[in-house]
């Protein structure tokens, strides 16, 4: 697990969870990706998901949308998440998002990390070698394990939902819109325009 970035670090706010500028289709993709990963346990890499448009992959791809039991009528308006190539393990995500730019037909996309988060006292305290700082997370008595699924569309849309691991249940998932600004930034710069 990756030490705490301070940029990524969530900003934990539970009246969030009923935002109301939540886009139905990021979220319950967001919400789908968080159910899948949770299934496989912590202390898992990072992951990286394309959002297309289901309707549109019914139309392009339909042997494709077939075996996963999607037809247009039913999936109108939602998004599916395809999960890409696991990301090197010795590469930051962060570094990865940088270096990525989506076709236009991807209509999002979405990150899965966990990150350990310390208490807001705690922030004077880290070290600036990021080694050393990462260290200090770990060793912190009041540390928190969380794991982050964040995502954007091109819309402009966000939403995240983050889970600890001291409250490893559904229930306890907490989603909102802005929950993890930079991170949302990140991947909002993976869908700007460029050529092909």
């Amino acid at each position: 697990m990756n030490g705490p970035d301070p940029e990524l670090t969530p900003e934990l706010n539970p009246d969030l969870t009923a935002d109301l500028d939540t886009d139905p289709a990021l979220a319950a993709a967001v919400l789908e990706i968080e159910e899948h990963i949770a299934e496989g346990g912590w202390d898992q890499p990072a992951r990286l998901y394309a959002l297309v448009d289901t309707a549109q992959l019914v139309a392009r791809e339909p042997a494709l949308a077939a075996a996963m039991g999607l037809d247009a009528a039913s999936e109108e308006g939602s998004l599916t998440p395809v999960e890409q190539d696991q990301l090197a393990p010795d590469r930051p995500l962060e570094s990865v998002l940088e270096a990525i730019a989506w076709p236009t037909g991807v209509a999002g996309c979405a990150a899965v990390v966990e990150r350990l988060v310390l208490p807001p006292d705690a922030d004077a305290e880290i070290p600036e070698d990021r080694a050393r700082a990462e260290e200090y997370a770990r060793e912190h008595p009041d540390r928190q394990e969380v794991r982050i699924v964040a995502g954007v569309t091109r819309g402009g849309s966000t939403y995240c939902a983050l889970r600890l691991r001291a409250h490893d249940d559904a229930q306890s998932v907490v989603g909102g819109t802005d929950l993890v600004p930079a991170l949302l930034e990140l991947l909002r710069s993976t869908l700007d325009d460029t050529e092909e």
